[in-house]
């Protein structure tokens, strides 16, 4: 199992608070970002702190985010070669304790902080393609290529995976046959589960459009991960 860094240098980064949820298992942290679509960019621009939810992808030991050459800050930060974060969280499910002091949520989170690489205009396209496939695999297949104009207003930006944070909750209700609560009242885990709703076609879509592939193994991949 290969592990996070948490060497010395890294001290500002270890979790503080309930330290025992912290996790250095780096295929838990790609099974959380591989799961889930979108994350939050944080930098500071202008003595301000900004956050902005952006889809991304993770290829290998980084992940790569995109958007338009007039995006602003998050080219500038990787101009500027500024520390950024970006964070990624998935909601488990709620925990119903029975007080409100010890409910709380089961979730994987992580954050990743460093410097953002412009991708070469050599690797535009194939990162490109990656970050479609992520989200919505063999679309690109079915539709027409990127025209060059497009790719020119396109940039992708990379932050490796060198500097992490991952933090987990996955237990029942805190409980105790001692504690002094009133055990009759219900305490547990309520999972969140996601799905993918039925499919909406655009207006000029003619009735009747058969629904592509990709459209269709995005609802049958949820649909066997449930099983």
């Amino acid at each position: 199992m290969t592990t996070i860094d948490t060497s010395a240098d890294r001290q500002a980064r270890r979790i503080r608070r309930l330290p025992e949820r912290q996790t250095t298992d780096r295929d838990a942290l790609f099974e959380l970002l591989d799961a889930e679509l979108v994350g939050h960019l944080a930098a500071v621009a202008d003595g301000l702190p900004i956050v902005v939810p952006m889809g991304y992808a993770r290829i290998g030991e980084a992940i790569y985010v995109h958007g338009s050459t007039g995006g602003g800050f998050a080219l500038r930060a990787a101009a500027e070669r500024a520390t950024v974060a970006f964070s990624v969280t998935a909601l488990d499910g709620l925990v119903f304790a029975r007080s409100l002091f010890d409910s709380s949520m089961n979730y994987r989170s992580a954050v990743a902080y460093g410097v953002l690489d412009e991708v070469g205009s050599d690797e535009a396209d194939a990162a490109l393609l990656a970050l479609s496939e992520r989200l919505m695999p063999g679309r690109s297949a079915e539709v027409r290529g990127m025209r060059r104009k497009e790719v020119a207003a396109t940039r992708v930006l990379r932050l490796a995976l060198d500097d992490v944070v991952m933090k987990a909750r996955a237990n029942g209700a805190s409980e105790s046959p001692d504690d002094g609560e009133d055990h009759s009242q219900w305490a547990g885990v309520v999972p969140l589960e996601r799905v993918w709703g039925e499919p909406q076609p655009s207006e000029l879509t003619p009735t009747g459009a058969p629904l592509p592939e990709s459209v269709r193994a995005l609802r049958a991949r949820h649909d066997r991960s449930r099983l």
